[in-house]
């Protein structure tokens, strides 16, 4: 027994099969483990080589006998082989490029693959005792014709190392391409690039295209992406006027960021308008479609407030003028009935509780700076938004945190008035403000009048509440101002209506 244990050939063996066990199976996902014992099974393995006289770099001499040839030559192909193992696992955990392992990826292939065909041809060198440069140069040939067959195909994998070293685009941008083809980037491998579009298709690019190809990131140096949106104002007042609004509209958004400030430009100024451009940057790209959809509809309400009119494009001015003066213009209606017409919580009324509610309402305004409710106060009123920004914020122990922010149409007081809640945060003006105020008074004359206008004023703040679930109300609150059972409970025991 004890010969059998101090055979060299056994001793090799072992070393070796307990080795590949536990380096290739137990420790399989455990990278850094992996390297700290293939390290240990190395250094054991060239010890015990050593120990025999047995160089695994040099050429075994012709006059060992056979039996020791053979074993010679085991040994060397298994040194060969836990040397690989030991650099593609150094490999594998310190090559990391720039710090972005699955970028990287690409570039650690390589390395992997360069170490396996070095150990391939030392084999073929030190234990064949082939010549390795004259087999080179016989496989000329072979190789040119291998890399006709595959020129496509080498061509995107050579294409993706030199992408992976410029890294024009990481896992997680946007891009859009000269030909229209964009996406948020996926995934980047040997042969092709892989894109998810605004239509959630995967788009397969192969790299070959991409390294040719004329490239955006929209995501790059950083992940904010700029905004730019053209609007053509008719010049019912001077441009600085209008300019203004424009710029209380990006002020008033809740999308955008504020650093860097939002800008307005004009563009061109004519007889029939003045066109603007508003550049805005937004967190990310993907953020982008929600922010111009908003500033939009701030456009809007802000400029409809101000008393301005959109322009018609140039090119059909003059049949929209032509029909405007064959129609004639519809009389306009006071302020009070287009506040009205812009709250969605009064969409339900008919024209006449309208006209009746319209001239109840009460005009204050606000200077710059100046608050208008203090945070949990209990309003018994509804004040509407007609002119400037008001931004709502709270405070939680010595931080303001800013909530939302009302333009032209927004309107605030609904917890206090139907529910009897107090108001989320404090309100102030962030620019001069004009707002109307709705007494409960008249409320409750309609409502008394018509008791079904307390059904649809709680179904649409039921509706407002699951559209705007925020952090600054407690689950109880926001439970039950999503119930529209219980707001109309409430609503008819605030306004003294009868039981439905």
């Amino acid at each position: 027994m004890t010969w059998l244990i101090a055979d060299p050939f056994v001793q090799t063996g072992v070393v070796a099969i307990v080795g590949a066990v536990i380096t290739r199976i137990l420790l399989r996902r455990y990278p850094a483990w992996r390297l700290v014992f293939q390290l240990v099974f190395f250094v054991a393995l060239t010890a015990l080589l050593h120990r025999y006289d047995i160089v695994p770099y040099e050429v075994t001499p012709g006059n060992v006998p056979i039996y020791e040839r053979i074993f010679i030559a085991w040994a060397k192909i298994i040194w060969w082989i836990y040397a690989a193992w030991l650099l593609t696992a150094t490999a594998r955990v310190f090559l990391i490029f720039e710090r972005r392992p699955r970028e990287g990826q690409l570039i650690q292939d390589l390395v992997v693959g360069i170490i396996y065909l070095g150990a391939a041809l030392s084999v073929i060198a030190y234990v064949f005792n082939a010549p390795v440069g004259t087999l080179i140069a016989t496989s000329g040939v072979f190789a040119i014709i291998l890399g006709l067959a595959l020129q496509s195909t080498l061509g995107d994998v050579f294409s993706g190392i030199a992408l992976n070293f410029s890294k024009p685009y990481e896992v997680g941008d946007w891009i859009v391409l000269s030909d229209g083809t964009e996406g948020r980037v996926v995934e980047t491998n040997w042969r092709a690039t892989h894109l998810l579009n605004g239509s959630n298709d995967l788009v397969v690019l192969p790299n070959s295209i991409l390294a040719k190809a004329q490239l955006t990131n929209l995501n790059s140096p950083n992940r904010t992406h700029g905004v730019k949106l053209r609007i053509r104002v008719r010049p019912t007042m001077a441009p600085s006027g209008i300019a203004e609004v424009m710029r209380t509209v990006l002020q008033s958004s809740n999308s955008i960021m504020l650093t860097p400030p939002p800008t307005v430009e004009i563009k061109s100024l004519d007889a029939q308008a003045i066109e603007f451009e508003l550049s805005f940057r937004v967190r990310d790209f993907s953020a982008a479609a929600a922010a111009r959809h908003e500033v939009y509809d701030l456009i809007y309400r802000h400029a409809r407030a101000a008393g301005l009119v959109l322009a018609q494009p140039k090119e059909t001015f003059t049949i929209a003028s032509a029909q405007t003066q064959a129609t004639g213009a519809s009389a306009p209606r006071a302020t009070a009935l287009r506040l009205i017409d812009a709250v969605p919580l009064f969409a339900s009324l008919t024209e006449e509780e309208k006209q009746a509610l319209a001239p109840t309402m009460t005009r204050r305004t606000y200077r710059k700076g100046e608050t208008l409710v203090e945070q949990d106060a209990k309003l018994n009123s509804l004040f509407v938004v007609r002119t400037g920004v008001l931004v709502v914020s709270r405070k939680e122990g010595e931080t303001d945190i800013e909530l939302s922010r009302l333009s032209p149409g927004d309107y605030f007081g609904e917890a206090g008035l139907f529910a009897g809640k107090g108001e989320p945060g404090t309100i102030r003006a962030m620019t001069f403000a004009v707002v109307y105020e709705v007494g409960q008074a008249a409320l409750a004359q309609l409502m008394r009048d018509r008791p079904g206008i307390a059904d649809e004023i709680s179904v649409t703040l039921s509706r407002r509440a699951r559209r705007h679930t925020t952090s600054n109300t407690g689950d109880a609150e926001e439970q039950s101002m999503r119930s529209v059972s219980w707001l109309v409970r409430r609503i008819r025991s605030v306004f003294e209506l009868p039981s439905s």
